[in-house]
């Protein structure tokens, strides 16, 4: 017999197993019936918490990222940092900083996962747009930028970095990654209008 759960409970259970589930098994292989009975819950009390596994999949996705995320909005809007201190703290909020998360990160990488992985990014790129097209918008009004549209600057820019510099993507040799961090860090300069050498600390996020 089941032992009663408060609701955010029963739903953190289903997103650990599914968690779990997708990569031990892959995202792909793994149906709602497997988490039914790795739990040991009634179809009924699934669904009444997702409507189905791709739900589950954006849940688990989210929770993922919810913590750089925060982080990002924390900083955005701390009035005793600069525009570019903003923008490198946010970046290195993202990185992952527990085992867990770098362990999460390389089970993405598993042919089996390619559907999460590319959720994982989508959502890190959706969710972290407007929070720094308000750092560049600061950075207009401040005159360190020069750019008519910082939203679409900002996608540009986020949009290349995650799938140019994702190791599960591409596999650059060393020398070929700093050509590209340097060749990046132009590109962010010549798209945000800004002062040459001024995103030079870019490269931490690569190290």
């Amino acid at each position: 017999m089941r032992i009663s759960k408060a609701p955010e409970d029963r739903r953190n259970e289903i997103l650990d197993t599914a968690e779990q589930l997708f990569f031990t098994k892959g995202y792909s292989k793994t149906t709602v019936n497997d988490m039914l009975q790795a739990i040991g819950i009634a179809k009924g009390t699934f669904y009444y918490y997702f409507k189905s596994k791709e739900e589950v999949m954006d849940a688990v996705v989210m929770r993922f990222i919810e913590t750089g995320v925060v982080a990002a909005k924390k900083i955005a809007t701390d009035k005793e940092l600069t525009v570019h201190e903003k923008l490198l703290q946010i970046i290195m909020a993202q990185k992952p900083n527990t085992p867990s998360k770098r362990q999460m990160i390389e089970e993405f990488h598993e042919p089996d996962n390619a559907q999460i992985h590319q959720k994982s990014l989508t959502e890190t790129i959706l969710q972290l747009t407007p929070i720094l097209t308000g750092v560049i918008e600061q950075g207009i009004e401040e005159k360190f930028f020069h750019t008519p549209y910082p939203r679409e600057s900002i996608e540009f820019l986020l949009i290349s970095s995650q799938f140019l510099f994702d190791e599960g993507i591409f596999k650059w040799t060393p020398e070929e990654i700093v050509q590209k961090i340097q060749a990046f860090i132009y590109m962010m300069e010549s798209t945000l209008g800004a002062e040459r050498g001024s995103f030079s600390y870019v490269s931490q996020m690569f190290e």
